[in-house]
């Protein structure tokens, strides 16, 4: 009888960790740096997909599934104190900060540019640059606690999407 109550509590407690992957409807967020895009999934498919860029060699931006920790709108630069909104900030409109290597979504994340011409290419210290209005309408979408999975892969965004439990 113990083992039933337990079996039962796992399975209706959504409080239980589940692991690093989110749950069909959840929004979800995909980049793939082989090919310097992003999938935003939600309600269980996806929903947009867009182009980015990342880092310069391919250890800068890391890998693994993550999640996000902190929200800007105008961020500040403190590397070179450039305030937010300032033209001269490569950070852009929006920061999507997650919580690679054990930061706090501070050193790591996804963000505007001052720059579109580097979208699409390998050219970041780290994180991960997209087009502003891209930026902003993802920002808007993305709540705290979103999981963001950054990988190398031939594999398509439906592909990884299904592995990772984002859509069936």
């Amino acid at each position: 009888m113990l083992k039933l109550v337990i079996s039962f509590f796992l399975v209706v407690n959504p409080l239980w960790p589940l692991g690093q992957n989110p749950r069909v409807g959840e929004p979800f967020i995909i980049i793939n740096k082989k090919i310097n895009q992003l999938a935003f999934i939600d309600d269980g498919k996806i929903q947009k997909i867009s182009k980015v860029a990342t880092g310069k060699t391919s250890d800068l931006t890391p890998e693994g599934t993550f999640n996000v920790t902190l929200k800007a709108k105008f961020p500040y630069w403190k590397k070179k104190n450039i305030p937010g909104g300032d033209p001269k900030n490569p950070l852009g409109s929006r920061w999507i900060g997650f919580d690679a290597l054990n930061t706090d979504g501070s050193i790591y994340g996804i963000h505007g540019n001052n720059n579109p011409s580097s979208i699409g290419k390998y050219i970041s210290n780290g994180c991960v640059r997209m087009y502003t209005n891209d930026v902003n309408e993802l920002y808007d979408k993305t709540p705290y606690g979103t999981k963001v999975y950054i990988t190398t892969t031939t594999k398509t965004f439906e592909e990884l999407a299904r592995e990772k439990g984002a859509i069936r």
